[in-house]
């Protein structure tokens, strides 16, 4: 029996770091061995690409060429990550997967059609187990990201961090389409309210759809 896949996926300050990393401690405490990942990245070939992506480097080939570079990207993540630490066994708890590139790039004007064909030679049609959306206001979001920048161990935003408001606001509502459309695999939790009411959304939403038998 290989492990449980799960995905966080929000707009930019959602806080999927910090659950993911409360996630993490809740589950090991379960006695449930755990392999946190992100997306781009997670694989030595990955982390080279989401340099080239994230800092702006691959902005003008467009949405599509983006697109190319991040299904590169997770196919060598599946690959060299996240398909081993399924077949050992482990729960993967990856930051991000084929969600967010269906909202950025969609909503950068990238055809549905050519996402599915990316996304499926990507993944090789491994689905996530369970996908939490973390769900807050662009607008609240932002000003995280904009706090965090300003904190001397923050970093800057980075290459779609950077984008305007109206740009998240759609991201948000397709993630919210999404979700609507996939309700049997994505959970969506409020991350407005405080950081432990969110991580005790998120650990019940665990609980009911992917269970913790033999464990703990």
């Amino acid at each position: 029996m290989r492990g449980r896949f799960i995905t966080f996926e929000g707009g930019e300050g959602a806080g999927k770091s910090t659950q993911i990393r409360r996630l993490r401690e809740r589950l090991e405490k379960a006695g449930v061995a755990v392999t946190v990942t992100r997306e781009p990245g997670g694989s030595p070939g990955a982390e080279m690409i989401r340099e080239v992506l994230l800092s702006g480097k691959a902005k003008s080939l467009g949405p599509r060429g983006e697109a190319m570079l991040f299904a590169a990207a997770r196919a060598d993540h599946v690959d060299a990550t996240i398909r081993p630490a399924l077949d050992a066994r482990s729960w993967v708890l990856c930051d991000r997967y084929a969600d967010s590139t269906r909202v950025y790039q969609g909503e950068a004007g990238v055809d549905g059609q050519m996402l599915d064909l990316l996304e499926l030679a990507a993944t090789a049609g491994l689905v996530p187990d369970l996908t939490i959306l973390i769900d807050i206001p662009a607008e609240i979001g932002l000003k995280r990201v904009e706090a965090r920048s300003h904190n001397p161990a923050g970093t800057a935003p980075d290459r779609f961090e950077a984008d305007t408001l109206a740009v998240h606001e759609r991201r948000r509502a397709l993630f919210l389409e999404l979700a609507e459309a996939q309700p049997e695999r994505v959970t969506v939790v409020d991350g407005t309210g405080d950081v432990a009411s969110v991580e005790d959304a998120i650990w019940r939403a665990v609980e009911a759809r992917l269970g913790l038998a033999g464990h703990g």
